[in-house]
């Protein structure tokens, strides 16, 4: 068993993987191929650099770019794409698990389709379960090749997470309609809901070198907090009430039109402003206030990395993100006529 394991987090596998889709390592001085950084730009982790080429079993081969080691930043590894289909297909994939889509995806579906399928989705991700599995078995299929793709993530890395997933969703799916229901049941559930998540990310696992992982699960854990609260307080002041349909963004989707078109665009382009200057000021904010509180430079931009300080902005940050998506940005719209 130890002996898979450790082949399972060989970095070998994941360079025959690029190779299969077209993605090979550049030449140190190579003539003429166009060429791209780590998946353009997929694996220019912050604080980590480029990586060099593994050692050990398989050291006369390029390398993929996974050795978990700090290395200077000086280094870049550069790749030629052959296959363009697959190098899209993954750039799109990796999108998929990044803040880019988070910020438009669910709070489009919130704002344009229907606010109690995005409450599903992000809660549960599922309605009808079937359904929702597929989705998700897609949408996570996606991003996990994708990150073998970037040279982000092992093999074990992700059947690691694909097993993991499992155990969670056999152990918890009996309990999701009354997870579901718990923000109109308890008073006290903002208070789990933003506790919780801030205890996990806090005490998120340490490496011997910065990760940007830690803040990439803060972003989207407290995103999801900051959604959970915000449809709480929707139901606590009627502000949307729950549909009496099973599924209603199949049964009322009007057909499109081009004012239809118009009405949707202009209410995603009022609530992706909002929802950017409501980022923007928090970050700010929280960020002079624990700069003062630990005493830190304003100016050391390396000081955003430790733990006390990022984990802190990050979860206020995207919490109040998806509140003023959930909240904020739908009586902006009611205000201004659009719903």
């Amino acid at each position: 068993m130890a002996e898979l394991l450790w082949s399972l987090q060989d970095s070998q596998l994941v360079a025959r993987f690029q190779r299969r889709c077209g993605l090979f390592p550049a030449p140190d001085e190579g003539p003429g191929e166009p060429c791209a950084g780590p998946a353009e730009g997929a694996a220019r982790a912050p604080g980590l650099g480029h990586l060099p080429a593994a050692k050990g079993r398989g050291a006369g081969e390029p390398a993929s770019g996974l050795r978990r080691v700090a290395v200077p930043q000086a280094y870049v590894q550069k790749y030629i794409v052959k296959n363009y289909f697959y190098y899209y297909l993954f750039r799109f994939s990796a999108a998929l698990g990044q803040e880019v889509f988070y910020i438009t995806f669910l709070p489009f579906t919130h704002w344009n389709i229907d606010p109690y399928l995005s409450r599903r989705l992000t809660i549960i991700w599922v309605y009808p379960f079937v359904l929702g599995l597929m989705t998700a078995v897609a949408f996570s299929t996606l991003v996990s090749l994708s990150r073998l793709y970037t040279g982000m993530h092992t093999v074990l890395d992700v059947l690691g997470g694909i097993l993991i997933t499992a155990i969670l969703i056999v152990l918890t799916y009996p309990a999701w309609t009354l997870i579901d229901r718990l923000d109109s049941a308890s008073p006290l559930f903002p208070v789990c809901v933003l506790v919780v998540p801030f205890f996990l990310c806090y005490n998120y696992p340490v490496s011997d070198y910065y990760s940007p992982t830690r803040a990439d699960t803060t972003t989207i854990m407290a995103a999801g907090a900051g959604v959970t609260i915000g449809f709480w307080i929707n139901h606590f002041f009627q502000l949307v009430s729950k549909p009496t349909e099973s599924l209603p963004v199949i049964q009322n989707i009007p057909p499109l039109t081009s004012d239809l078109l118009v009405l949707g665009l202009t209410k995603f382009t009022v609530g992706i402003v909002l929802i950017l200057l409501v980022r923007q000021l928090v970050q700010n904010l929280s960020l002079q206030v624990l700069y003062s509180w630990f005493k830190v430079v304003t100016r050391n931009k390396e000081a955003r990395q430790r733990l006390e300080i990022e984990v802190p902005y990050k979860f206020v940050t995207y919490t109040s993100v998806g509140i003023c998506a959930t909240t904020f940005v739908p009586m902006l719209h009611r205000f201004l006529g659009l719903l």
